[in-house]
Order: C-alpha cells, then structure tokens, then sequence
C-alpha cells in the first residue's frame, strides 16, 4: 500500500502534467488562430476590425483551456 508521501508526489506530478498538457493545448490553439486571422488579413484588409472580434472571443475560449488546467492542477495538489 502507498503511503501519504508517495499518493502526494504524485498527486503533485499529476498537477504538473495537468497544467503542461492545458498550456500546450491553448497554446496551440491561439497559434493557430492568429495564423487564420494574419491569413484572412492579408486577402481581405477590409475586414480587419470585424475579424479581430471574433479573434479575441476565440482566443479568450481557448484561454480557457489553460485556466481550467490550472484549476484542476491546483485541486490535485489541495490548493483550492
């Protein structure tokens, strides 16, 4: 049977992979976003101010990815 030390080690190794995994995803998907927005810029610049807004809402939702990464990583290790 596991001990106290050994269920937190890893409950700690759980957070870190948690975090690493929801940073990399948002990540990812923000690089990839701003990759369509630069792209639909450069066809059409007329758009430019409608094409930022829905940028931002979809960068804000891929934010919060990360976010709810780091509120599970945070629960694993006891802080909330």
């Amino acid at each position: 049977m596991a001990d106290v030390k050994t269920i937190s080690d890893l409950a700690q190794l759980g957070a870190g992979v948690a975090i690493g995994f929801g940073a990399v995803g948002a990540g990812l998907g923000i690089g990839i976003a701003t990759k369509g927005l630069l792209e639909s810029i450069s066809r059409q610049p007329e758009i430019a101010g409608k094409a930022v807004g829905f940028f931002l809402m979809g960068a804000a939702l891929s934010e919060a990815c990360a976010l709810y990464a780091l509120f599970i990583a945070m629960k694993l290790v006891g802080l909330v």
